[in-house]
């Protein structure tokens, strides 16, 4: 008799719910987006799709319709009524007992969630403190994949050290990215951040952050920092969905300027909420 326990009951392995089966839990076998709304607004929900398509090109799972996933997020949307919500929602190959190879024939599972966004006013006002971690990840983080071990014990030590992010560094001692954010430097009239390759994600509002920096007047370079290089920067911030522009004010205890959100900072923080009305 094949069976399976679930916390101290013991079950037939055929009476499982399908939930249990999934290839998600087992191998982290699916790939997610997060997106925000605005004022009632869904921000930048296109670039969202097409990157959850190429997510989930990436990884061979077939014959989903965007346009159905897109009617998904806004019914899901429209039915809560949050006015500032963040949106997650996820697919996984599908539901099987466990084995590493899978059945193309699959039929991939749907998740999502609408969630209420906590004020941010502090946080943007204030800035927040970071610290640096091992880029531990896998090496295609270019796509948005369920696989956030790594993240998570990067975020888990920031917080024990009273950080909001932790700041991930590879091998060759070079600065990637957060590990839930993209990360950005400002030295004089300089925007700086991580170019684009298999060990950063293509993150939206890292997209839109670069959009704000040349329209408030700053030149762009995209070169990854030391965490050396970053301490000595004029301003710190980072970028992520749920919050858009983030001041970072300490870099490994360390101040950055005068410890407060800077000028530019500060003119990126508006420019940015002008994309979402």
């Amino acid at each position: 008799m094949q069976i399976a326990m679930i916390q101290d009951k013991i079950v037939p392995a055929d009476e499982l719910e399908s939930a249990y089966l999934d290839r998600g839990i087992y191998f982290g076998d699916g790939v997610y987006e997060v997106l925000r709304s605005y004022d009632g607004k869904i921000f930048a929900l296109e670039e969202h799709l097409a990157r959850f398509a190429n997510s989930l090109a990436a990884i061979g799972i077939a014959g989903v319709d965007i346009g159905l996933i897109r009617s998904r997020v806004q019914k899901a949307f429209d039915t809560a009524g949050i006015s500032n919500a963040k949106i997650y929602f996820h697919i996984t190959r599908g539901s099987a007992p466990r084995k590493h190879t899978f059945d193309a024939a699959l039929k991939p599972n749907f998740f999502l969630t609408v969630m209420e966004l906590p004020d941010d006013k502090e946080i943007k006002a204030n800035g927040i403190a970071v610290s640096t971690h091992p880029d531990w990840r896998w090496k295609r983080c270019d796509i948005k994949s369920l696989n956030l071990l790594a993240n998570v014990l990067a975020r888990a030590n920031a917080a024990e050290k009273g950080c909001a992010e932790a700041i991930l560094v590879n091998e060759q001692g070079r600065i990637t990215e957060g590990a839930g954010s993209a990360f950005f430097a400002i030295f004089g009239q300089t925007l700086q951040t991580s170019a684009l390759t298999a060990n950063v994600l293509p993150s939206i509002t890292r997209k839109f952050a670069i959009k704000a920096g040349k329209n408030v007047g700053l030149e762009l370079i995209e070169k990854s920092l030391t965490p050396q290089q970053a301490t000595d920067a004029d301003e710190l911030f980072i970028a992520v969905t749920t919050k858009d522009i983030v001041p970072v004010v300490r870099f490994d205890g360390k101040l950055i300027s005068d410890g407060k959100p800077g000028k530019y900072t500060k003119s990126l923080i508006w420019e940015f909420r002008s994309f979402t009305v």
